[in-house]
This record gives structure tokens, sequence and C-alpha cells, in this order.
């Protein structure tokens, strides 16, 4: 009994992956009929990389973006790669962006990427510069390296005191 079971447990997990496996086949594993936005979500003023093999043998292809325009696709350090470079615009606004890439004969492509706030300018205050305004809480921090120095000391005083005696 306990056989028949296992059994049959086996064959509707070989029957499960029969199943899925034109579905598999059919979403192009190795990724050759899709195009790579990197990063995925860029700010204002950022530099996009967009990748392909799609492409094939071809050494060229033509890409869109809506916010930025059209750009050119050559063949990068890899062979049978084809890479293409934009800049986001400083006036785009958050949200995503669609890109399309077109190569010979009739590949045609889509993808988006998301274009977030612009970036922080400035330094971030992690506390190694002069501070300013904030002159109670430098002061507090004082006090409390002073006591913590003055009660260092006196332990230490009462150690070697009580060593001796």
């Amino acid at each position: 009994m306990r056989n028949t079971r296992t059994g049959a447990g086996i064959c509707l997990a070989v029957g499960l992956v029969a199943l899925t496996a034109p579905a598999a086949v059919a979403a192009d594993p190795a990724g050759e009929q899709t195009i790579h936005i990197s990063p995925a979500s860029a700010s204002p003023g950022s530099l996009v990389t967009v990748s392909t093999r799609a492409c094939g043998k071809e050494t060229y292809g033509k890409g869109t973006s809506e916010a930025a325009g059209a750009f050119h696709l050559f063949e990068g350090k890899r062979k049978g790669v084809l890479v293409g470079e934009f800049e986001v615009p400083d006036d785009a606004r958050p949200g995503t962006d669609t890109v399309t890439v077109k190569c010979p004969p009739r590949i045609l492509m889509t993808d988006t990427y998301r274009i977030a706030d612009r970036t922080p300018s400035g330094g971030v205050a992690a506390g190694f510069s002069v501070p300013v305004n904030h002159g109670a809480q430098l002061a507090l921090g004082g006090v409390l390296l002073a006591g913590a120095a003055a009660g260092t000391a006196f332990r230490l005083r009462r150690r070697a005191a009580s060593a001796r005696g």
C-alpha cells in the first residue's frame, strides 16, 4: 500500500514537470529576447546603460527612451552583446520610463526602468564636521566625557590603594 502511494506521488511530480516544460522553453531562460537596463532606478542627470543579446550577429542597434530620446547600441566588451548609454534629463519627472530597442531586420523589444526623485546634494551629516547651532549638545557631550574620565581615575586610584593595603 505504501509503495502505491509513493508511486502515485512520483507520477504526479513527473507529470507536473512535463506539463511545465513547454512553458519554460517558451520563456527563453537564456534571456536572448530581452534587454537589460542598469540601474533599475535612476535619478535625473545619471547615466543609464542598456544591453541586449537579442540582436544576434548584428553589431548595431537603435534605442529610444521616452524621457531621454534616441541613442545607439554598439558591440560591447562581450561578443554578441550590444550596449548603449543615455543620460536621464535633469527635468525628467519621477515615474517610469519606457525604453525601446530595435535591431535589424525585425527585432523590437521594450522594457521600463524607474526614474527616482532627484538625489540629495551636499554631504551627509555624519558627525565629522564642525557643529553648527549644536552648542548645548557639545557642552553635554563634554560633561559626559569629563565625568567618565573622572570616574575612571577614581576607580584606578581606589584599586591601587586597596592593592597596597
